[in-house]
């Protein structure tokens, strides 16, 4: 009949719409907040990363100091500014995903690269003004914001003793003295023994920090025993030869 409309076959067979889930939302927000927490963390590993390589570049370059408590050499001053753009730029460019909460939330990634910049500058602080850095000192630093946390400044200082230790042996090598600065006050071996009390008398170290406190003797230690195998044995050797530790150990075992 006229005006009557017949269903058509498609629209028999024709599946009724899919509704729509009122969860999807919610977790299509946790999805993208989850890409942004990995991309954020992939982008401060990078940069700790960086970080810590810059830094060693940094230290071996201020290995090739010579005297204490003087100006860095213009070559080495150059190198280690370069460096330190770098390190400034990568510090910069993650400086905002470290504010509030995240400073803590990402704190094991940005760590080590912390860490090993404490160790480089307060090298540089040592080898300028034969003082130690302050924790402000160090804090300030550290550009964009970016919190250095008491661990860290420590765990670095620790490092610093390693680095003491081979300036100082080289500097026997090299010049047939202990490196000492202009002033008073002993020299350079006086001054690990002073760090290694130091750090003896932590109450309460943290793990990290115990994990670390057998090298830092063992460092002082060698420092030691060369400087002894000098006194003892200096004028039978030639001027700027420094026995290794391991060749005085060996040589007392023969000698029984």
């Amino acid at each position: 009949m006229a005006g009557i409309k017949h269903p058509r076959p498609d629209d028999e067979t024709a599946e009724p719409p899919t509704p729509v889930s009122p969860f999807m939302a919610v977790f299509e927000t946790f999805r993208s907040e989850l890409d942004e927490h990995h991309d954020r963390r992939e982008r401060i590993v990078k940069a700790s990363r960086d970080i810590t390589a810059l830094s060693k570049k940094t230290i071996f370059s201020l290995q090739r100091v010579r005297q204490l408590q003087a100006p860095i050499p213009p070559a080495v001053s150059d190198e280690i500014s370069a460096y330190q753009s770098k390190i400034t730029e990568l510090f910069t460019s993650v400086a905002p995903d470290l504010q509030d909460l995240n400073a803590w939330r990402y704190q094991n990634q940005i760590s080590p690269g912390i860490q090993e910049y404490m160790e480089a500058v307060s090298f540089q602080h040592y080898l300028e003004t034969r003082r130690l850095i302050s924790y402000e000192a160090a804090q300030a630093k550290i550009p964009g914001g970016i919190s250095l946390t008491e661990d860290d400044y420590v765990l670095g200082l620790f490092d610093l003793v390693g680095e003491l230790m081979r300036f100082a042996i080289t500097g026997m090598a090299t010049g047939g003295a202990l490196p000492r600065g202009g002033g008073e006050g002993g020299d350079l071996l006086t001054d690990l023994r002073q760090l290694r009390a130091g750090f003896e008398g932590l109450d309460g170290a943290g793990k990290r920090a115990q994990g670390k406190m057998d090298v830092m003797r063992s460092c002082v230690e060698k420092v030691e025993g060369a400087v002894y195998g000098m006194i003892v044995r200096g004028r039978e050797r030639p001027k700027g030869w420094v026995m290794d530790v391991g060749e005085e150990r060996r040589g007392e075992v023969e000698s029984y």
